[in-house]
């Protein structure tokens, strides 16, 4: 079974495949966690707690004859606040008298099959898989706060999920002022931990550092996951590499406000707290009343980062994403963006599409500037209304146009916006989320709406709803172009601000919730100024995300590899753009642009219509070639092929069918040399005894000698030189 209980020895085991995760409940009713790793087969791991009396640790009064026993430094499943852990804490709450304090110990549990939902929150589907799910309800007997502790086990996935719902169940109110979603205490180990930082046109480039007797903090308080801190963090061996080694990931499903802390205490034991950014949150939890917290995906690999990252794309592809994209061929696609910016009509429009269409797209998507008064990013925003001086008969002239090219249509929002210069401002100004008096901070001259406030949902559906309705939309790019702040809702009493930032999550999930409902067939990208929203919480609604606004494909080249470390190519959104490339000036060949551009969801953004003869005829073979591979390199299985001092010479990575029968080797030369080495790449997840021919020539060598000898390369002539290389079974 996928989840036992012991009663004599009261211990809690959740079993994967490939790894096991134990719990105890001690003599005074606290609940220790006691193992995660490989699988140990049941045995009482508790035998690894030795007692130790270290300074400046005290007691709880129970064990005040017993030094060795010290809420500091006993491992533990979920941290109460006050009571003496002088660690990094997973809540915190004030009763109504005023005090913090908060002493969590077992109360029951239940075990059932399946897996629950997260009222208002996205979390990870059940799908048909077998899955089992414990809750241990942990108690504060003063103050009545109740923690649920949820756990399903994806056995055969190798995935266990958490989250934590907190339960006032006593006669008075009280105010959580902290709430994680999940804890985990490591006794033992050296490690490092990984995170994925960045900047707009920047994101999620790799950061491994040695844990010390610190606090390590990697959060948001953006309003947004963020482009500058991706809620996704690894704990891994300090030797571990792609092929070796304990890896820990921990992904919080959620695209707000954030914090995962990470402390090494004073006897080298590690303690991990995951789940929205408790500063300026607050929540109100009256009598009877439940918060639930986001979800967090954590996995476990004994043998590498490469392994750890399988387990998050096949989760995040089968049963994050909704489940009808799976096998459903995403479109090929082109994006006016950086062809047109806001300077467009619609036989600009209709033109490029004209153009893409006989090259093999299969997909016209307008982005911003179609509506209201939007001829720049100063005016415009909540006023979704079709601009018919710019678009003389509206949508429907385009998407009949495009209709008949045998092309879908797609449509850009920016749903959570609003313009200072709109009319929706002006009928509405205590719509915008900004502070009483005063005068809000700004940037590209928009505020954010108000979407803890229901008006304001309903009325972003109802307009949606009509542009949707008035024209062949099956694809929405779904925006977000502004860190959040002045968070003050004019819809909350002052006692409740608090909340503002995770109801205007709720909201925002509601919103999506209610499109991919009314409109099963329509497709939503995700996109916060390319991957300001890169998460598993905007991936259950949309299955791939704009991954960044940088088009450059060298640059793309370690932001698409750091996001690949948790996250499938499949929700990865990355496009074709033109020459010098608009955010950094860089020329490179339309080769090298087309082989980056295919490890993701493959389109263009550029002016089609200016190409040269020969340019529009190596699209229209980039085309061939991706449908061709499609299943390959959107379902296959993904490797990192360069390392170390090599990957600022180039970058190599790897598809692999699920059974080995071909492989797909992508490498682009970052740094020419002269008088250059040779780069012999090493292949993965061949069959060691098979062979295998590549496509185009003659050559036939086994997967032995792919993977152990390598494949030498030499790409040391020219700027940005890229090759992609076919190897398919034959024996």
């Amino acid at each position: 079974m996928a989840i036992t209980y012991d009663e004599s020895k009261k211990i809690f085991t959740l079993t994967t495949n490939n790894s096991e995760y134990q719990m105890k409940v001690d003599d005074i009713g606290l609940l220790l966690h006691t193992y995660y790793g490989k699988p140990v087969y049941g045995t009482d791991m508790s035998y690894q707690i030795v007692p130790v009396d270290r300074g400046f640790s005290g007691n709880l009064y129970e064990y005040r004859m017993d030094r060795g026993r010290s809420i500091d430094t006993l491992p533990q499943e979920f941290s109460g606040c006050g009571m003496g852990d002088y660690r990094i804490s997973s809540v915190a709450v004030k009763a109504k008298n005023g005090s913090r304090t908060c002493d969590f110990r077992y109360k029951s549990h239940s075990i059932k099959e399946g897996k629950p939902s997260i009222p208002g929150l996205p979390s990870v589907r059940p799908c048909d898989d077998e899955v089992s799910t414990l809750v241990i309800t942990l108690e504060d007997r003063l103050t009545g706060l109740e923690a649920e502790l949820f756990y399903s086990v994806f056995m055969d996935k190798d995935i266990i999920t958490r989250h934590t719902r907190f339960v006032n169940a006593s006669d008075n109110g009280m105010i959580l002022e902290k709430a994680a979603s999940m804890m985990l205490d490591l006794q033992y180990g050296e490690w490092d931990e990984i995170h994925f930082a960045g900047r707009h046109c920047m994101e999620r480039s790799v950061q491994r550092n040695r844990l010390s007797q610190d606090i390590r903090v990697i959060s948001s308080k953006r309003g947004m996951s963020s482009h500058h801190q991706n809620p996704f963090v690894i704990l891994c061996d300090h030797t571990a590499t792609e092929e070796s080694g304990s890896c820990f990931g921990m992904m919080l499903m959620y695209s707000g406000n954030h914090k995962t802390e990470i402390e090494q205490d004073q006897a080298g034991a590690v303690r991990i707290v995951s789940g929205i950014n408790d500063e300026n949150f607050s929540w109100n939890l009256k009598s009877g009343e439940s918060f639930d917290t986001p979800e967090v995906i954590m996995a476990y690999s004994a043998i590498g980062l490469s392994a750890l990252s399988h387990l998050y794309h096949r989760i995040i592809r089968e049963n994050v994403c909704d489940r009808k994209y799976l096998d459903m061929k995403r479109p090929v696609l082109i994006n006016n963006w950086e062809a047109t910016y806001f300077d467009f009509n619609s036989d600009k429009i209709i033109d490029i599409a004209k153009t893409a269409s006989e090259l093999g797209v299969e997909m016209m998507v307008l982005d911003d500037g179609w509506f209201g008064k939007r001829d720049d990013d100063n005016s415009g925003l909540g006023d979704w209304l079709v601009n018919e001086r710019k678009l003389p008969g509206g949508l429907r002239r385009i998407t009949d146009e495009v209709t008949k090219m045998g092309m879908k249509f797609g449509l850009w929002f920016e749903p959570e916006m609003v313009n200072e210069d709109s009319g929706l401002f002006r009928t509405h100004p205590e719509w915008a989320l900004r502070d009483p008096g005063r005068n809000p901070n700004l940037s590209r001259n928009q505020m954010v709406l108000d979407m803890s406030n229901s008006e304001v949902v309903d009325y972003l559906f109802d307009c949606m709803k009509k542009v949707l309705d008035s024209a062949d939309i099956s694809y929405i790019k779904w925006d977000f172009n502004r860190s959040v702040c002045n968070v003050y809702s004019n819809a909350l009493e002052p006692s409740r601000q608090g909340e503002v930032a995770h109801r205007f999550m709720l909201g925002t999930y509601s919103l999506l919730d209610r499109l991919t409902k009314a409109y099963p067939d329509l497709m939503i990208e995700g996109c916060a100024g390319g991957g300001g929203r890169f998460d598993a919480g905007m991936m259950y609604f949309c299955p791939q995300i704009w991954c960044s606004d940088d088009t450059d494909a060298i640059e793309r080249l370690e932001i698409q590899e750091g996001t690949s470390f948790g996250y499938p190519v499949s929700t990865m959104g990355s496009h074709v753009s033109a020459v010098p490339n608009h955010q950094t000036g860089r020329t490179t060949p339309l080769s090298t642009r087309g082989v980056v551009a295919m490890s993701g969801t493959f389109g263009y953004e550029l002016d089609i219509t200016k190409l040269t003869d020969e340019e529009k005829s190596t699209i229209k073979e980039q085309i061939k070639t991706f449908n061709r591979l499609y299943p390959l390199i959107q379902k296959g299985t993904y490797y990192r092929l360069s390392q170390g001092d090599q990957s600022e010479i180039y970058k190599a990575w790897e598809f692999v069918a699920p059974d080995g029968s071909e492989a797909l080797i992508n490498i682009v030369l970052k740094k020419s040399q002269a008088n250059a080495r040779i780069k012999n790449v090493h292949l993965k997840g061949l069959c060691a005894d098979a062979m295998y021919r590549l496509e185009g020539t003659e050559q036939v060598l086994s997967g032995a000698a792919l993977m152990y000898g390598g494949y030498a390369i030499n790409l040391s002539s020219g700027d940005y030189s890229s090759a992609q290389l076919h190897f398919i079974k034959t024996t």
